[in-house]
């Protein structure tokens, strides 16, 4: 879901996440708890660097 070579740390999908389901690893990276999210593609929409991929 998160290409952790592509994200840069941003927080957009973070901060943008309706419940709250992505949250950064010890690394800066971007991590969605499969079990929050509802696949709504906010964060793959808002990503400015597109590491975000939801599989539908």
């Amino acid at each position: 879901m998160v290409n952790k070579e592509k994200c840069i740390g941003c927080g957009s999908c973070v901060n943008m996440c309706p419940v709250n389901a992505i949250s950064f690893d010890k690394d800066g990276k971007a991590v969605i708890d499969k079990e929050k999210c509802i696949k709504c593609l906010t964060c793959e929409n808002i990503c400015p660097v597109q590491a975000i991929k939801i599989e539908k």
